[in-house]
Parts: C-alpha cells; sequence; structure tokens
C-alpha cells in the first residue's frame, strides 16, 4: 500500500513566481508594505493565501538580517505590575512593527545573564530589563553583541544603560508624606525582599525627614505575605495608626488580615499601597495609593528602544511622575 507524499511547502521563491515579481518585493510587502504599489502588493498577498504560505522568522531573518523582535526580562509574571507593563509595551511594538518575547528572572542576576544570552542567541534585536541591579556579565554580553538595551522601573539619568521609570524614593515619600499630613506618627512599613530589588531600597531610602517613627517588616511580595506582615504588626507591644505598604499586593494582604482580626479601616487603622493595580480601587475599604504610570512607561520604552533598534537613535533617560490617588483607606488617626 503507498504512502501518500506529504505536499511540499511553498517558500519566499514560490511566492514571488506565482505573483510575477522579484523576490525583493515579496520581502518588501513582508516587512515594509507601505513601500510597495498597492496592485502590487494585493497580486503578492493572493499568491501568499493560494499557495498558504505563512512567512517564516527563520527566513526573514536569512533574507534581510532582521528578526524584528525584542526581548524583555522581568522577575516575574505573578504580579499584575508587569503584566500590565508588558500589555503596553507589546501593544506599541505592534505599532512598530516589532514583535516581543519575554523571560522571567525570578529577581536573579545570573539567571537574568543567562536568559538574556538565550534571548540574543535567538535573534533579539534589543533587550528591555527591569531596575539598575545586574551583573557585569549582562553588560559584558551586550557589549560583546552590540545589542540596545534599556532599564525601566527605575530613573537614574547617569545609569551605564538608558532608563525609562520612576524616583522609587520619591513615589515612597508620596505615600508617606500623605499619612504624616494626616497626623500619623507611628507607621509601619511593608516591604517585600532587598536583595537584588533596588526597587524596594529605593523606596526605603525614601522614607527619611518626616518626623514619624518607621518599623519596618519585610516579607515576600504576595496577598500571603501582606497578611504575615500584618499579623506580625499587631504582635506589637504598641500598635503603629498606619500602615504603609511598598506595593499594593502587600496592602491588599494586610486589608485582609486587619479585617480577619476585626479591625475597622480606617477608622482603627489607616492602610496604604504603592503601585495603583487596577483591582485597588475596588477592594474593600478602596485603597488609598500612589499610582505609578506602568502604562506609560510601556509605551515609551517601546518607542525607545524601536527607534534605537531601527535608527540607532540612543534614547534619553525619561522620568515619570507619579502621583497620590486618594480613596477611604486613609483617615485621621482616632
Amino acid at each position: 500500500m503507498s504512502k501518500t507524499q506529504p505536499q511540499k511547502r511553498a517558500n519566499l521563491r514560490d511566492v514571488a513566481s506565482a505573483a510575477g515579481v522579484s523576490v525583493a518585493t515579496v520581502s518588501r510587502v513582508m516587512n515594509a508594505p507601505d513601500t510597495v504599489a498597492e496592485k502590487t502588493r494585493k497580486r503578492v498577498e493572493d499568491a501568499m493565501n493560494s499557495l498558504r504560505w505563512v512567512p517564516s522568522a527563520a527566513a526573514r531573518a536569512i533574507n534581510t538580517g532582521r528578526t524584528r523582535f525584542v526581548g524583555a526580562l522581568v522577575p516575574t509574571l505573578d504580579n499584575a505590575i508587569f503584566a500590565r507593563f508588558l500589555s503596553k509595551l507589546e501593544n506599541q511594538l505592534n505599532t512598530h512593527r516589532l514583535s516581543l518575547v519575554v523571560a522571567t528572572t525570578d529577581g536573579s542576576p545570573d539567571v537574568e545573564t543567562e536568559k538574556a544570552k538565550t534571548l540574543i542567541d535567538i535573534g533579539a534585536e534589543g533587550l528591555i530589563v527591569s531596575g539598575i541591579t545586574h551583573d557585569q556579565a549582562l553588560y559584558d554580553l551586550l557589549e560583546r553583541s552590540q545589542r540596545p538595551a534599556i532599564a525601566t522601573s527605575y530613573y537614574d539619568p547617569g545609569f551605564a544603560l538608558p532608563t525609562i521609570g520612576y524616583d522609587n524614593a520619591a513615589a515612597a515619600a508620596l505615600a508617606l508624606e500623605h499619612l504624616t499630613s494626616l497626623g500619623h506618627r507611628q507607621v509601619a512599613v511593608v516591604h517585600g525582599p532587598r536583595t537584588n530589588n533596588d526597587r524596594t531600597r529605593a523606596r526605603l531610602d525614601g522614607l527619611t525627614g518626616t518626623g514619624a517613627v518607621l518599623q519596618l517588616f519585610e516579607t515576600e511580595i504576595s496577598l500571603a505575605g501582606g497578611c504575615t506582615a500584618a499579623r506580625a504588626i499587631l504582635q506589637e507591644p504598641q500598635h503603629p495608626t498606619a500602615i504603609l505598604c511598598l506595593s499594593d499586593v502587600l496592602a491588599s494582604g494586610v486589608l485582609a488580615e486587619l479585617h480577619r482580626q476585626d479591625l475597622i479601616v480606617p477608622e482603627d487603622i489607616s492602610v496604604i499601597g504603592l503601585d495603583d493595580l487596577p483591582g485597588s480601587a475596588h477592594i474593600y475599604p478602596e485603597l488609598t495609593t500612589v499610582h505609578l504610570p506602568v502604562a506609560r512607561m510601556g509605551l515609551a520604552a517601546a518607542d525607545a528602544i524601536a527607534g534605537w533598534v531601527e535608527t540607532q537613535t540612543v534614547p534619553e533617560p525619561f522620568l515619570l511622575e507619579p502621583s497620590l490617588v486618594l480613596r477611604r483607606s486613609t483617615a485621621r488617626p482616632s
């Protein structure tokens, strides 16, 4: 019994022959369709459809020397703030006809360097990293490969890479200033791990010079971490009148535990967050927080890396201002 031979897949030359154009014209239709006359473009697209030909990224790279994708390295996808950033980043890159490949690092500089090498090995034309804490091996890799790279979620005009982000110290100071303006002087601060997290360290550095007495509670950045920190705070001999959480995720966990302990927010104790995640306006009570312009950061990062890979224009550092969002979880101490 004879076996049916699989049909040979069409290639770029088959499409060019069917459309009666050159291979270069087919390539332009794929990569720069606006440069091809509409009638010719339609003929090429019809040939692609009739031959059931789907452009291959590998073939495109061979023909043009371009993969047209950039890589983003983020600590985790579990935190909604990174999901919001990546969503805006990908959508804006698409307007530049660039694609996005994401890798997670678990907050480890060693893992970040290895993932960056993998992205470059498969053809990433540029990289976007989080924060300013990185292994020297990453900088060596970028120098050796001559890949554009920008750092996000942090603003430091003197950093080795262009930074697009916010002043984390100023954002935390804005939250604390709100509490002290209400009259709070005993404030518990709930924050994530400091190791390999320059954003957390910068936020803690911003909590100075207000006259408030601060107690620091370090925990994992999760709802469970917020609950654990709240229990530790309530075990202290003297309870604070307010809790400042350096992320909305932690604030949500703190609120859940305070409710469990039959404490009323903000009558018994005030709570403020930092991030302004979408859900923060819908928990009970609605969370007062500091808005970080993460969506705008995604758009700006996409435009910056696109300009660098397309026209070799090195972007300038770009500062995005945080803002206080007043809701119902803070009030004057009773």
